[in-house]
């Protein structure tokens, strides 16, 4: 294994060394939330974007991180270069820290930070050019009243078994439905619909994480290309319908579909609309990632 150096609490450490109390919350409870954040040519794509979230999970877990935003962003490009890493994953962990065993969060002194900077390949490179092949989980997406799905918390059960569910089936992804019926996201992905050249993608309140990814399509991408997004709810029948689908992931970048469950999409190949959005994807953080 080569060698890796993990930012635990403060310190640059040998991974072997990178350990938390088996009396952290983060372990024992899931209590704490997280970020996966890319890094092209050495810019940290949308790291502000990502920072705002992580604060924002934090304050819903009310958890109070133990270092400031501007130690956090210098640990970070301090660990890609201790790993000597220009392009690469970086996940940044707040756990609720040491305690008790009982649920009290407040009981826990000190909160825990980590980060991590390593590669990642979540996908086969071929699928990218095939498109992927992925299934809709029996299991539904836990509703925004119970867990809010804006916070990207450390518990990650629900995804986790939907996740299994597509193992189990031979594939690598699923799609989420939320209670009502209405397409939520997938275990780690946003989704997309292309119909008739219009992007469609589920909104907030059908219980989504609000990816970095799916913004920057919203955003930047999408606009650029000439092409209109709209957000509203849809059911799996429109999505079996539309003439492409998608995933957007901080890991996945973008990535098209070409089959759920047995039904083929569209052509049964990643579309053009897709393939348009790909290239201008990796044309953009190649050339200069947006940090912002």
């Amino acid at each position: 294994m080569p060698h890796q150096t993990i930012w635990l609490n403060g310190e640059l450490v040998d991974r072997e060394h990178a350990t938390v109390s088996v009396y952290d919350h983060g372990l024992l409870y899931g209590d704490g939330c997280f970020e996966g954040i890319r890094a092209y040519n050495g810019r940290i794509f949308k790291l502000e974007s990502h920072l705002d979230r992580m604060e924002r999970s934090a304050e819903k877990l009310r958890l109070t991180p133990a270092f400031s935003r501007e130690a956090i962003r210098d640990a970070i490009r301090r660990t890609l270069d201790a790993n000597g890493l220009t392009d690469g994953y970086i996940r940044l962990i707040y756990t609720r820290g040491a305690g008790t065993l009982g649920l009290h969060p407040f009981r826990c002194e000190t909160p825990g930070t980590i980060i991590i900077a390593d590669s990642i390949q979540l996908y086969p490179k071929e699928l990218y050019e095939q498109g992927m092949h992925v299934i809709v989980a029996r299991r539904p997406r836990i509703p925004a009243q119970c867990l809010d799905p804006s916070v990207k918390s450390l518990n990650y059960l629900n995804n986790i078994l939907a996740k299994v569910e597509a193992i189990d089936a031979g594939v690598l992804e699923a799609i989420m439905l939320n209670y009502e019926g209405h397409v939520a996201e997938c275990t780690g992905d946003n989704i997309f619909a292309v119909r008739n050249g219009r992007l469609v993608t589920p909104p907030p309140e059908a219980g989504i994480l609000l990816g970095i990814t799916r913004q920057f399509v919203i955003d930047e991408l999408a606009p650029s290309c000439g092409l209109e997004v709209e957000q509203r709810l849809f059911r799996l029948d429109e999505l079996l319908d539309a003439d492409e689908v998608f995933l957007t992931g901080t890991a996945a970048e973008i990535i098209g579909v070409s089959r759920i469950d047995d039904r083929v999409i569209g052509s049964g190949v990643v579309g053009p609309v897709t393939a348009q959005l790909i290239e201008a994807f990796r044309s953009r953080v190649a050339r200069e990632a947006p940090e912002n």
